[in-house]
C-alpha cells in the first residue's frame, strides 16, 4: 500500500473530521462555500442569494479542493476503498509525485464535464469519485496485459508494475478492458437514471464527473506513465 495513497486517505478523513467534529454548523457551511465545487460559482448573473466564498481564486483551486471532501461517512468510506484498490497500482506504477498530480488532473476534468453538463446549478459537488475514476482508467492500461500485475503471467511484484504498457488501441483489443468498460459505463448511466438506497436524502450521484474522470485518466495516462511505451509489434502496425 503505497504511502502517498494512505496519505490521501488520511487527509480525507481528517477533513471530514473537522467538518463534522469541529466546525459549527455555520463554519462547515462556509467551509463548503470556500472549497466545494459549484457550477454556480462561473454564473456572471447569479440569483443565489448565498455568495459562494474565495473570489476568483476560488473559481480555480475548487477544481481539485472539492474532491478531499465527502458527503458523509458512507461516501468517504466507499471511496477510500476504491482508492486503496486502484490508487495503489497507478502510485506503485507513477511514483507519488505522477499519482497526485495524475489525482488534481482528473479530478479538475470530472467536474470540467460536470459543469458542462450542469451550467447555472447551485448544487456543491464533493468527493473523491472522479479522480478515482481517472485511476480505474490508467489502471486498466497496464494490469491486464501479460507480465502485468493481473496478467497471466504477472507475479504482482514491483517487476509486474513496470511493464511497459500497450498503446490504448492495442488495449481495447483486450477481452477483460471491454468487458471492464462495458460495465463500469454501464452502471454510471445507471447511476444517472436510477435514485440509490445508499445515498442521502438530497444527495445525487455526479456521474457525470465519473465519466469525464475515467476519460482523462485513460487518454492522459501516456503523459504520465514513467515507463518507456511498449513498441507496437508488426501486426498492430495499422493502428498507428
Amino acid at each position: 500500500m503505497p504511502t502517498v495513497v494512505v496519505l490521501t486517505i488520511a487527509a480525507i478523513v481528517l477533513v471530514h473530521i473537522v467538518r463534522t467534529m469541529v466546525l459549527s454548523l455555520e463554519a462547515d457551511d462556509a467551509f463548503l462555500r470556500y472549497f466545494a465545487f459549484s457550477p454556480e460559482r462561473y454564473e456572471p448573473q447569479s440569483e443565489w442569494t448565498i455568495p459562494w466564498l474565495g473570489g476568483w481564486p476560488a473559481q480555480i483551486w475548487t477544481f481539485v479542493t472539492y474532491a478531499l471532501i465527502h458527503g458523509d461517512w458512507t461516501h468517504l468510506g466507499l471511496n477510500a476503498v476504491w482508492l486503496l484498490a486502484f490508487g495503489s497500482a497507478v502510485a506503485r506504477r507513477f511514483g507519488a509525485a505522477r499519482y497526485l498530480a495524475f489525482f488534481a488532473i482528473t479530478a479538475a476534468a470530472g467536474v470540467a464535464l460536470h459543469l458542462a453538463a450542469h451550467v447555472g446549478d447551485v448544487w456543491p459537488v464533493v468527493g473523491a469519485s472522479a479522480a478515482i475514476s481517472g485511476f480505474m482508467a490508467a489502471a486498466i492500461r497496464f494490469i491486464f496485459q501479460a507480465g502485468g500485475p493481473l496478467g497471466l503471467m504477472g507475479a504482482n511484484d514491483e517487476a509486474s508494475y513496470r511493464m511497459p504498457a500497450d498503446p490504448l488501441l492495442v488495449c481495447l483489443r483486450d477481452p477483460r478492458v471491454l468487458v471492464f468498460l462495458i460495465v463500469w459505463f454501464g452502471l454510471n448511466l445507471l447511476l444517472g437514471l436510477t435514485t440509490l438506497p445508499f445515498v442521502g436524502e438530497g444527495q445525487s450521484i455526479a456521474w457525470q464527473a465519473h465519466i469525464g474522470g475515467f476519460l482523462a485518466g485513460l487518454l492522459l495516462f501516456p503523459l504520465f506513465d514513467p515507463v518507456k511505451r511498449r513498441p507496437l509489434g508488426a501486426e498492430d502496425q495499422f493502428l498507428r
